[in-house]
């Protein structure tokens, strides 16, 4: 039997596979996605419009929650399913649901006003270019 020493001078840097890369892509997303709502929250009265029934133009329903739960719950889906699916149909979904995410995302710039255009644009282009990994490493995949 044979014991591996690690040699503590180098690093050791194995690349990930694919489908750890890609996972890792999406736990981003979705946590910069649940900061960057929380912070909207501090924009002035935006508290005061959630507490009168109000998110951005829309009155708060059911319905509304249930979309909103689609919204946040498909990327936080494909953490786990970028970790498990078969590499074909890994393959295929992430590149399915990034590009109908990717005008998602730029919605979320409707309504913005003028002095908090930096942060949309500092967010939103960082989710974009998270997303945009995402689709290069997806498509990029190597095939057997």
């Amino acid at each position: 039997m044979t014991t591996r020493t690690a040699d503590r001078t180098q690093l050791d840097s194995r690349p990930l596979p694919v489908q750890a890369r890609l996972s890792a892509a999406w736990m981003t997303l979705v946590y910069l996605v649940l900061y960057i709502d929380y912070f909207h929250l501090y924009q002035p009265g935006e508290i005061d419009s959630i507490r009168n029934g109000i998110i951005f133009e829309f009155e708060i329903s059911g319905m509304l929650m249930s979309i909103f739960f689609v919204i946040i719950g498909i990327p936080g889906l494909m953490v786990l399913l970028s970790a498990t699916l078969p590499a074909r149909a890994n393959r295929i979904t992430n590149i399915a649901v990034t590009i109908i995410y990717i005008p998602i995302m730029i919605f979320n710039a409707a309504g913005a006003t003028p002095d908090y255009a930096v942060y949309y644009v500092l967010t939103i282009g960082v989710e974009l270019a998270i997303m945009a990994y995402i689709l290069r490493t997806a498509a990029r995949w190597p095939r057997a």
